[in-house]
């Protein structure tokens, strides 16, 4: 039978002779409970490197995330003007809810949605809160692009917002957009 006397580092172990039925105490080291040196430091490297993963992971920057976004349209817008050429028959972009689409015009006159890969409707990749468009020399905004069969354009700007960031696509009219800060 084993006991622990209170407040002592040493189990006790009493043991009777078959004989004489006298005890026999022998005195042996308590096995100790909880972790050794080398378990917590393992521990701690471990929480260590979470951590400082965390902490350096790189961050998505909203101007940097709204820049990608832009470029990506100006690069779309540019495909539409000459898909717009090479058909012969005008495509227009506008904001819808959420992203934008392009339109080709069909044989009534009204605008249909394009469901091809390339121009069907996409989403935006980030969050564009205002979308603005303004040909050159027109005070006012209007809701789409219009891209036709000529080769020159009026110039055109479409301004994106993402909660206080704003960039620019300025379209020359020729075919091209350059993505600026206003």
């Amino acid at each position: 039978m084993q006991t622990l006397v209170r407040g002592s580092s040493v189990a006790r172990s009493v043991a009777f002779r078959p004989r004489d039925g006298q005890a026999i105490r022998r005195v042996s080291p308590r096995l100790s409970a909880g972790f050794t040196l080398i378990e917590m430091l393992v521990v701690l490297l471990i929480a260590g490197l979470l951590i400082a993963v965390v902490a350096l992971a790189p961050t998505r920057n909203r101007r940097t995330d709204l820049a990608e976004e832009a470029q990506r349209l100006a690069t779309m817008l540019e495909s539409a003007d000459d898909l717009a050429q090479v058909r012969s028959a005008p495509i227009a972009w506008q904001p819808v809810d959420g992203g934008y689409r392009f339109d080709q015009r069909g044989e009534d006159g009204t605008w249909h949605p394009i469901a091809d890969d390339v121009l069907g409707p996409h989403r935006w990749g980030t969050e564009v809160t205002n979308v603005s468009i303004r040909y050159t020399g027109s005070g006012s905004a209007t809701h789409r692009i219009v891209f036709g069969d000529e080769s020159i354009d009026v110039p055109v700007t479409v301004t994106l917002d993402s909660d206080g960031v704003r960039l620019q696509l300025v379209g020359a009219g020729i075919g091209s957009f350059v993505v600026r800060r206003p």
